[in-house]
């Protein structure tokens, strides 16, 4: 397949008949997902997409292909966690774009700022919490304050550590038993 321009991503994303499959675990989306956009992510994590950024809208684009397009490519893999960095980063400037609150609907706000909750950083939860409030969303909100308690608790993400090769503690280990021990 061919690179995709950034429509494209943003069209597929936020189409309809995808809204349920936005944060689920799925095999035939994660294969749609391969099928259409593997040599987008392949260019977005070489930094080949880099003319995106000077538009809010390919920005948000190349956070989604980097962000949520790495999880559905290579679930259960180190990889799917490979360009947080990039999109934390990118996610960051977007967020500071003056015209942020009124360029972007709520999906697209959530979206652009999904990679703050990823992070496995306590000083970037701090924003996140604030972040959320601001849009509005209950449900998102709700959400980063499970992974927040996470951060706070551990200064990680346990579930990632069998895939990124960490030593998992006694108390990660009892944590990871529980409902919303991952995601």
């Amino acid at each position: 397949m061919a690179i995709k321009n950034l429509q494209q991503v943003l069209d597929f994303w936020f189409a309809a008949e995808n809204a349920d499959l936005l944060f689920a675990k799925d095999n035939n989306f994660d294969a749609t997902i391969r099928y259409q956009f593997l040599d987008t992510w392949t260019a977005a994590a070489n930094n080949e997409l880099w003319q995106w950024r000077d538009d809010p809208y390919g920005r948000l684009a190349e956070i989604i292909v980097l962000d949520q397009f790495s999880r559905n490519l290579w679930r259960g893999s180190a990889k799917s966690f490979s360009q947080d960095k990039m999109a934390l980063a990118l996610s960051q400037e977007l967020y500071h774009h003056p015209a942020f609150n009124d360029l972007f609907n709520e999906q697209e706000k959530i979206f652009a700022v999904m990679p703050f909750m990823h992070s496995e950083s306590k000083t970037v939860h701090k924003w996140t919490l604030t972040i959320f409030q601001e849009i509005g969303n209950e449900n998102n909100l709700y959400c980063e304050k499970l992974h927040k308690n996470i951060i706070d608790k551990f200064g990680r993400y346990p579930h990632r550590n069998e895939v990124l090769g960490r030593e998992t503690t006694a108390e990660e280990a009892e944590f990871l038993t529980q409902e919303n021990s991952s995601f």
